[in-house]
C-alpha cells in the first residue's frame, strides 16, 4: 500500500530522532515517496545530509525556503500521509490548539492527508495531564497515535515515553493507507496478563525458579492497553509499566494463581504468558540452610495447573491463551498442550534457538488455534509478536 505513496515524514527535537532515519529507509524501502522535513530542534540531533542521502527528495527544514514561495502548503496538499516520529510535547501542543510557528506545524494544519503521530518524551513528560488532553483532542479530530513503548530513556531512566519501533511505526502507516484504522480492536475489554517466572522458596534466600524475564508477558499488556483494553497485569518482574494499566507483583505460583483466578470470571481475555513453575518445595526452611548440615533433602510436590483451571471454568465467550517454551518437537508439544489444557490459543517457541524466548528481546513463535489454525511468527522484536498474538486473539473472538 505504500507504493507510490507521497509520505511527509516529520522529525521533531528530540533524541528518539535517529529512529527516524530507521522509519525513512523503511518507508523507501516500501516504495513510498519520502520527503523529509526537519524542526530545527531535530538538527540538534540528526544530520540533514542522513535524510538527504536516504529519502526521495532532499529534507526540508525552514518554511522561508527559497525554492518554493508556500512549501507547507505545497507538501501539505501533495501528501497522501504525514508521519510525525518522533512527536514531542511541544509538536503535539501546538498542532492541538492549532499554533504554526515552522514548516511541519504549518504542514500539519495545511493537509487535508490522514496524520500519524508517534510520541516520544520522558515518561513525566508523557504523563502529564497537559500531554494527555492534547492527544484526547488529536484523537478526537481523527489524528492517528502510535504511542510509545515501555524502555529505556535517555539519560538512562527507564518509563513509558521511548518511541515505537519503526517497524510498528511503518505497520500503522501502512494499515492508515489501506483504509484499515490503527488497530482498536480491544477497547472495552478486560485482559489479564501474566508475565515473569514464579519463584518457589527452598529457604528465605534460595528458590526454585526459571529464566524468564517476563519481557513477552509486559509486551502482549503494553500491546493490548495500546488497542484500547482494560489490562491487569499479573506479573513476578520489576519492570515498568504504562500508565492505565493495572499491575499486580507476585512471586510464587500459589500468589499468581489466587491474583488470576480471583479476577478471571470478570475477563474476556486471559493470557498466561508467565512461566509458572511445575513443582514447589513441600516444606521451605525458616532460616538459611546451612552447607554445614551436609546435603539438603528437598521434598517437591506439584503447583496448581492454572491455566487447566482456567479452561475447566471459563465463562461463555472467553478466550484463553497459553505458552509454551520447548526445546525439541515445538508444534507436537505445543498441540498435545493445547487439547489437554482446553484453551483457544498456544504460543509456542523453541528457545534453545538463537535469540528466542528468555531474557532476550526478540522472539520467534508459532500461535497454534484450538480451531487448527496455525500462524508462524518468523524472529522480530517482542512488541512485534505481541500484535501478532492479540490479531490472533482478534481473529479467535470474530470466529466465535
Amino acid at each position: 500500500m505504500l507504493e507510490g505513496k507521497r509520505v511527509v515524514l516529520g522529525v521533531a527535537g528530540g533524541i528518539a530522532a535517529y529512529k527516524a532515519i530507521d522509519v525513512c529507509r523503511r518507508l523507501v524501502d516500501a516504495g513510498a515517496h519520502v520527503i523529509p522535513v526537519l524542526t530545527e530542534g531535530a538538527l540538534h540531533f540528526v544530520g540533514r545530509t542522513t535524510f538527504d542521502a536516504l529519502a526521495s527528495e532532499r529534507a526540508w527544514t525552514s518554511l522561508w525556503d527559497e525554492t518554493h514561495p508556500i512549501p507547507h502548503t505545497h507538501l501539505g496538499q501533495t501528501a497522501d500521509l504525514v508521519i510525525v516520529a518522533p512527536a514531542t510535547a511541544r509538536v503535539l501542543g501546538l498542532y492541538a490548539t492549532g499554533i504554526s510557528d515552522d514548516l511541519l506545524t504549518n504542514i500539519l494544519l495545511a493537509t487535508r492527508a490522514p496524520v500519524l503521530v508517534c510520541p516520544a518524551m520522558h515518561t513525566e513528560m508523557w504523563e502529564h495531564p497537559a500531554v494527555q488532553d492534547n492527544l484526547r483532542v488529536l484523537r478526537s479530530r481523527g489524528v492517528h497515535v502510535v504511542e510509545p513503548e515501555v524502555g529505556r530513556l535517555a539519560g538512562g531512566d527507564v518509563g513509558a515515553g521511548r518511541l515505537a519501533e519503526p517497524g510498528t511505526i511503518v505497520d500503522a502507516a501502512t494499515a492508515i493507507l489501506d483504509g484499515s484504522p490503527v488497530a482498536a480492536d480491544l477497547t472495552g475489554l478486560r485482559v489479564i496478563v501474566t508475565a515473569g517466572g514464579t519463584r518457589e522458596p527452598i529457604d528465605p534466600v534460595r528458590f526454585i525458579g526459571n529464566r524468564s524475564s517476563g519481557k513477552q508477558g509486559h509486551a502482549v499488556a503494553e500491546e493490548a492497553a495500546a488497542r484500547g483494553a482494560k489490562v491487569t497485569l499479573v506479573t513476578t518482574v520489576g519492570l515498568p509499566v504504562s500508565a492505565g494499566i493495572d499491575a499486580i507483583r507476585v512471586d510464587t505460583a500459589a500468589q499468581m494463581e489466587q491474583a488470576v483466578l480471583s479476577r478471571s470470571e470478570g475477563a474476556d481475555v486471559v493470557v498466561m504468558a508467565a512461566a509458572v513453575a511445575d513443582f514447589r518445595p513441600v516444606r521451605a526452611a525458616a532460616s538459611k540452610i546451612k552447607k554445614s548440615g551436609g546435603l539438603p533433602n528437598v521434598e517437591l510436590e506439584p503447583t496448581a495447573d492454572i491455566l487447566a483451571e482456567l479452561g475447566a471454568h471459563r465463562r461463555p465467550g472467553q478466550v484463553l491463551v497459553g505458552f509454551a517454551a520447548e526445546t525439541d518437537d515445538l508444534r507436537v508439544n505445543a498441540a498435545e498442550k493445547l487439547q489437554r489444557k482446553g484453551i483457544d490459543l498456544i504460543v509456542a517457541n523453541d528457545v534453545s534457538e538463537p535469540g528466542v524466548g528468555f531474557e532476550h528481546d526478540t522472539n520467534a513463535v508459532v500461535i497454534l488455534g484450538a480451531d487448527g489454525s496455525t500462524l508462524e511468527v518468523p524472529l522480530a522484536d517482542k512488541r512485534a509478536i505481541a500484535r501478532s498474538i492479540l490479531d490472533a486473539i482478534s481473529n479467535t473472538r470474530s470466529n466465535s
